[in-house]
């Protein structure tokens, strides 16, 4: 989708009512409400984190998505598909200013070249007690990504088309961190599979997005 029209369109979900969690179990693990209702003290204390879904025009002035690859440590989240972001630190005044902050340091795109269009619904990811808040935004320039190589392996630049074909949502058996493998709903993306936490994400993002273009 050409970049100019996709922003007219976008300008309407600030005023629409987020899907919410409607959208986010449609890709959920199985063992999702299970979980959350296991955690549900511990989500009150959990560390919080900010995200960012980021759209942007390539050079065809078509409209791209930004994900990143995580590099492959000893961590919950090693070598797994996700939105520049990361932990809210104490500089940050809001979990806003966390996403556009690290989105600088893991991508290399200026806070002051992004517009944040709306704030999605949090997630809470059990593993690793994080309570993550992202946020859609746009940057109109053609972006010159320059990857922080201590944490990401790689961008990974999805076209808006290929985000919103319905062919793109697959089932995949994954080793989750409690040592098991459970049949997952996914979305398959450049090639790459997304589930869990950024998977709900973007299926929220996916559904409101729908509802203007």
């Amino acid at each position: 989708m050409n970049f100019d029209e996709f922003l007219v369109s976008l300008s309407k979900i600030k005023n629409i009512p987020l899907p919410a969690e409607t959208s986010q179990f449609k890709m959920s693990p199985p063992f999702r409400r299970e979980l959350i209702e296991a955690y549900k003290e511990g989500i009150k204390n959990a560390k919080r984190a900010g995200v960012l879904a980021l759209f942007y025009p390539d050079d065809s002035k078509q409209t791209h998505l930004a994900l990143i690859l995580r590099k492959t440590y000893k961590g919950v989240h090693s070598a797994q598909i996700g939105f520049p972001g990361g932990k809210f630190e104490s500089q940050d005044k809001t979990l806003k200013n966390t996403a556009l902050r690290e989105t600088f340091e893991e991508i290399g795109i200026a806070e002051r070249s992004i517009e944040i269009i709306k704030q999605m619904t949090q997630v809470y990811i059990p593993p690793s007690n994080f309570y993550v808040q992202p946020f859609i935004g746009v940057t109109s320039q053609i972006p010159k990504f320059i990857k922080q190589d201590e944490e990401v392996e790689d961008v990974i630049e999805v076209s808006l088309s290929h985000f919103l074909d319905d062919n793109i949502v697959i089932s995949k058996f994954v080793e989750t961190s409690y040592t098991i493998k459970v049949e997952v709903p996914a979305f398959e993306l450049n090639g790459h599979v997304v589930w869990g936490a950024t998977a709900m994400m973007l299926s929220e993002i996916k559904d409101i997005l729908r509802e203007v273009l």
